[in-house]
C-alpha cells in the first residue's frame, strides 16, 4: 500500500509540475533549456566521440592490424616547446630517406615499406579551382591503404622513378572539378603544373583520413607518385614518414625491432645514443589520439556542467515561487494530514520533472546530432551508448534532487496554522 501510495503521489507531483510549467511558462523554459543544453552536449559529444574513435582505429588498422609508422620526430604534440633547436632538439632529426626505406624492404619480416609525404595545394580543371590535400607515396602504397581505385589505376614504379606527372583524385575532388563527368585522362593544374588523372580514389576509412594524411578520407584530395611531388611541387620533403606492414605472422615487437636496428645501423648510432626517428605503433598512436580528443570531451563536460548549474540554478527559483504561491495549500494538506515527508516527496517530485523534461529534450537533440553525424558522414558510425543515455538522466534527476532539496525542505518545514493564514 505505501509503495502505490508514493505512485500516486508521484504522479499528482508530475501533474502539478506541468501546471506550474504552463503557469511560468518563462521560467520553467530556462529551467528545461539549461538542464537540455548540458545533456545534449554529454549525449552529442559521447555519440560522436564514439563514433570518430570507432572510425578512427579502423583507419589505422586499414594498414593491418601489425602495421606501424616512423616518422622523422615525435608527433605527440603535447611537449613543452616553443619550435627553436634547442627546446626541440628533435628538429635536427634527419630526414627518411628512399635509399632507408629500400632497406628496411629488404628485411625478411617486412611485407611493404611505404614513403608517404603531404601537402596542401591549388588545384585547376578549366573555370573551377579548389585547395585540396595532396599525397605522395612510393608505388607500393595500395598495400597498406583501406581504399580502393576504380575506375581507373594506381600509378607504376616506373611513373614514380620517372617522376610521372599523373594523379588520382578521390571522390570529392572529382565532384568539385568535374561534376558528374568523367574524369580519368583528363589534364589538371596542380599549383600551375599539368597533370593527367589516372584513377579515381574511393576512401572507405573515416573522414579522420590515415594517421600520415594530409585531408579526411571525406574532403577533396589527391594521391601522386613521390618522386614527382618531390621534383615537380615543392613538398616538405623532411616530413617524409613511413607506413610499414609486417609480413604475416611477424609479432610487432619482432618487426619494431628490425627496423629500429637496421635505421641505428645505416644511421651509425652508437648504442648510448638515443633513436633520431620514432617509430608509432597503432597502440600508441590511438594514445596520443585520444589524449588530443580527451581534452575537447573535457571542455564538453565543463560546458555541460555550466549548463546544469543553470538548469539547477533555475529549478531553484521556480521552486521557491511554487513553495511562496501555494503557502495556503501547503497548510490545508498539513491540516488533513499530510506529513513533512509526504511534502518533502511532492516537491522533489516536481524538481526532478523539470529537469526530466529538460533531460528528454536534451537526448533527442543529441540524439539528432548522432543520426545527422552518420547520415552526413555514413564513414562516422556515430551512435549513443544506453550509457550515455543513463548517465545523462541520472545527472538530471541528481540536478532536480539537489536543487530541489532546498525549496522542498522549506515547504516541508511550514507551520500548517501559519500557512492557512497566508494570502
Amino acid at each position: 500500500m505505501r509503495v502505490g501510495s508514493r505512485f500516486l503521489h508521484a504522479l499528482e507531483g508530475v501533474g502539478i509540475a506541468i501546471d506550474a510549467l504552463r503557469a511560468n511558462r518563462v521560467r520553467a523554459f530556462l529551467t528545461i533549456m539549461g538542464v537540455a543544453l548540458g545533456v545534449f552536449v554529454v549525449v552529442a559529444l559521447t555519440s560522436v566521440v564514439r563514433g570518430v574513435n570507432e572510425s578512427f582505429a579502423r583507419d589505422v588498422e586499414a594498414a593491418g592490424p601489425t602495421s606501424f609508422f616512423v616518422y622523422r620526430r615525435d608527433i605527440g604534440g603535447f611537449q613543452s616547446c616553443d619550435g627553436t633547436v634547442e627546446t626541440c632538439p628533435e628538429r635536427r632529426n634527419p630526414m627518411i630517406t628512399i635509399d632507408e626505406v629500400h632497406a628496411i624492404e629488404q628485411l625478411p619480416i617486412i611485407k611493404a615499406a611505404v614513403a608517404h609525404v603531404a601537402n596542401g595545394n591549388r588545384y585547376k580543371y578549366m573555370d573551377r579551382e579548389l585547395n585540396a590535400g595532396t599525397e605522395a607515396y612510393t608505388p607500393n602504397w595500395t598495400e597498406v591503404d583501406g581504399g580502393d581505385i576504380f575506375p581507373g589505376r594506381s600509378f607504376t614504379p616506373t611513373e614514380n622513378a620517372t617522376a610521372a606527372r599523373v594523379v588520382i583524385i578521390n571522390d570529392k575532388l572529382s565532384e568539385t572539378l568535374f561534376g558528374q563527368s568523367d574524369p580519368l585522362q583528363k589534364e589538371i593544374m596542380i599549383d600551375g603544373v599539368k597533370f593527367t588523372v589516372i584513377g579515381l580514389y574511393h576512401y572507405t576509412a573515416s573522414p579522420m583520413g590515415t594517421p600520415t594524411s594530409a585531408g579526411g578520407g571525406d574532403s577533396p584530395k589527391a594521391i601522386i607518385p613521390w618522386e614527382t611531388a618531390k621534383r615537380h611541387l615543392k613538398f616538405w620533403m623532411r616530413g617524409n614518414n613511413l607506413i610499414i606492414k609486417p609480413r604475416e605472422g611477424v609479432a610487432l615487437e619482432t618487426a619494431t625491432d628490425e627496423v629500429t636496428a637496421t635505421l641505428r645501423g645505416r644511421r651509425g648510432l652508437k648504442p648510448a645514443v638515443k633513436d633520431n626517428f620514432v617509430i608509432m605503433t597503432q597502440d600508441r598512436l590511438m594514445g596520443v589520439y585520444n589524449q588530443l580528443f580527451g581534452t575537447f570531451f573535457v571542455v564538453g563536460i565543463a560546458l555541460s556542467s555550466v549548463g546544469l548549474l543553470v538548469g539547477g540554478v533555475g529549478v531553484v527559483a521556480i521552486m521557491m515561487i511554487s513553495v511562496t504561491e501555494r503557502t495556503r495549500e501547503i497548510g490545508v494538506r498539513k491540516a488533513l494530514g499530510a506529513t513533512r515527508a509526504t511534502i518533502l516527496w511532492q516537491f522533489l517530485v516536481e524538481a526532478v520533472t523539470l529537469t526530466g523534461i529538460g533531460a528528454a529534450v536534451g537526448l533527442v537533440l543529441g540524439i539528432g546530432v548522432s543520426v545527422a553525424v552518420r547520415t552526413i558522414w555514413p564513414s562516422i558510425p556515430a551512435s549513443t551508448p544506453l550509457s550515455a543515455v543513463l548517465e545523462s538522466l541520472g545527472a538530471a534527476a541528481f540536478t532536480g534532487i539537489l536543487f530541489g532539496m532546498l525549496p522542498a525542505m522549506r515547504a516541508s518545514k511550514l507551520d500548517p496554522v501559519v500557512a492557512l493564514r497566508h494570502e
